[in-house]
């Protein structure tokens, strides 16, 4: 992390937030990325993060991709990744060309607006068919060049009667493939280097440790109870982060 120029203090900010993000994300299934970037944004530059990220992405999507193959929704799921692949280069291309203070208001943005839908819950009433597919996908798309690709299609997936254990195994197929791809988006737009990898081996104990406890429950909060805290958590950061880029920018 030393190559990053950080100070010892902003490290251990972000080994903090890092520990905590995995804690919420193996009790609540969801946010790992999102918080980690949202919390960098604070104290750094966050686009430094977004390849690595994707690259932690990987790393938990493929511990939790097994045994749910024969419960994914192949169709849907090729549709949309089919959307995210064709938005996803331009998107990683346009945060590595952002200046610090434009890109953490970009990030801060993505996360706010995809977290409020998701809080307010609202539902389409019924399975949207493959327009709606793809268009979910480019959201997901240009949403993953702020690391946050898999907010979007959660948000899609609640908002349909898509059966529970179905729309699990199709967020972890997703998740799994699409950070995948992006593999070569961020080679592309010159985000994925020596230094992601330097971040993932500081990251990786951290995330093995968060996990293991979050994994374990050591809280008395109700599931749903936890999503909506963490849902909050999220909205209070990106709000921050936004409130501290529109400052630099003004």
């Amino acid at each position: 992390m030393a190559a990053l120029g950080l100070e010892l203090w902003q490290m251990a900010y972000l080994a903090i937030c890092i520990l905590g993000a995995a804690w919420v994300r193996g009790y609540s299934g969801f946010g790992f990325s999102a918080l980690v970037i949202t919390s960098a944004a604070l104290v750094t530059d966050p686009v430094p993060f977004v390849a690595t990220l994707v690259l932690c992405e990987i790393v938990l999507s493929i511990g939790q991709a097994r045994g749910v193959v024969a419960k994914v929704d192949w169709r849907r799921m090729t549709q949309m990744l089919a959307g995210a692949a064709v938005v996803m280069p331009f998107s990683f291309a346009l945060i590595a060309q952002m200046g610090e203070d434009i890109a953490r208001m970009a990030i801060s943005a993505m996360v706010l607006v995809i977290c409020l839908a998701m809080a307010r819950g609202f539902q389409f009433g019924r399975e949207l068919g493959t327009t709606g597919n793809v268009i979910a996908g480019m959201t997901s798309g240009l949403a993953n060049g702020a690391a946050a690709g898999g907010l979007p299609i959660a948000v899609y997936l609640a908002a349909q009667p898509v059966a529970a254990p179905v729309f699990r195994a199709t967020l972890i197929a997703y998740l799994t493939l699409l950070c995948l791809i992006a593999v070569p988006a961020l080679l592309w737009a010159g985000l994925l280097g020596a230094q992601s990898f330097i971040m993932l081996a500081f990251m990786l104990p951290l995330m093995a440790l968060g996990l293991w406890v979050g994994g374990k429950r050591f809280t008395a909060a109700n599931p749903q109870d936890f999503k909506r805290f963490t849902l909050m958590l999220l909205i209070i950061l990106s709000g921050l982060g936004l409130a501290r880029s529109l400052w630099g920018v003004l």
